[in-house]
């Protein structure tokens, strides 16, 4: 019986590869499989990984490589693992993280203990010289968790997750729009009939990979991040249509704040302003947003955006560029 499955795409991760498979290969739970995806990585990569399997021979029969011809993206490389998974449930790990060597055990007990379909857990923010332990609220209903994910007060991110294979039946990740192709999890908890939260932080999610996405809003990527949030509207309001009203108002001001706190530029304003404007009025009443993040897009919904730029450079830059190096 294979308990998990772990889906791990490949591409340019050659500082980093060994450190994760290792993370892996040394899991405490017996009964997991490991799909490492070959997005047509161009450096070292997949022989590095190779190279450290060897290590793990009794492993050997758990572990597939699969490998695409040509790059497809990040989306496209999860479902081909997806495709080939054969575990009850299901982990994602990004090859340029790594993992506590519980991480899957716990996971499955908790799993077995509450009958979840879907369970988060707290997890690590790594930067080149600290580490930021980040604790993730907690919630009794699959409702609760779901509108959590879209207001930000929860990530939907897909590497602190947990999910029953059978939940993502239907769903895939939007291949060819990797920007944003994480909200695919709210879709996906929005299936679950029970949830579950593991306090305790097991994935170590690392700020020092120069080739991961950067902040930089190009104009393909504000496409990709467009189509991704308007997939996930459509599909949440056609299940629950104005049950969930509040919670997609929400949801549109979590997909366009990040235009607020990267690089002060014009162009990232005028996304802010263009994107899902009947949300602004929302914005005082949001009970998911800090006070601090609720009156930046307060002044910036008044055009007020000296007041975004202070912000940036005074809070973002030199606070936490001091603090978290």
């Amino acid at each position: 019986m294979i308990k998990v499955s772990v889906i791990v795409p490949v591409y340019k991760v050659e500082p980093f590869i060994e450190r994760c498979v290792r993370s892996l290969m040394e899991q405490t739970l017996e009964e997991a499989e490991f799909i490492f995806v070959d997005d047509a990585s161009p450096d070292g990569s997949i022989g590095i990984l190779c190279d450290v399997l060897k290590d793990y021979p009794a492993r050997g029969a758990s572990v597939k490589i699969l490998t695409h011809e040509v790059n497809r993206g990040l989306p496209a490389a999860r479902n081909t693992g997806l495709k080939d998974a054969s575990g009850e449930y299901v982990c994602h790990c990004d090859s340029d993280d790594f993992v506590e060597r519980t991480m899957l055990e716990d996971f499955w007990n908790e799993a077995v203990k509450t009958g979840a379909d879907a369970l988060w857990s707290d997890w690590f923010l790594n930067y080149e010289a600290s580490e930021r332990y980040m604790v993730q609220p907690s919630y009794d209903s699959p409702g609760d968790a779901v509108k959590a994910m879209m207001g930000g007060a929860m990530k939907y991110n897909v590497w602190n997750k947990f999910v029953r294979r059978s939940l993502y039946e239907g769903i895939d990740f939007p291949e060819g729009r990797q920007m944003g192709e994480d909200m695919t999890m709210i879709r996906v908890f929005d299936r679950a009939k029970k949830v579950a939260y593991v306090h305790k932080a097991f994935y170590h999610y690392s700020k020092t990979n120069a080739e991961a996405m950067s902040n930089a809003y190009t104009a393909e990527k504000v496409s990709q991040l467009r189509y991704n949030a308007d997939n996930v509207i459509a599909d949440i309001t056609s299940r629950h249509g104005e049950e969930y009203a509040a919670a997609v108002n929400a949801f549109k001001l979590e997909c366009k704040f990040p235009f607020l706190v990267v690089k002060p530029e014009k162009r990232n304003y005028g996304n802010w302003k263009s994107w899902f404007p009947e949300a602004s009025s929302f914005i005082l009443k949001n009970p998911y947003h800090s006070f601090r993040s609720r009156l930046v897009e307060w002044m910036a919904s008044k055009n007020q955006f000296w007041f975004v730029r202070l912000y940036y450079h005074v809070v973002l830059k030199f606070a936490y560029g001091i603090i978290f190096k």
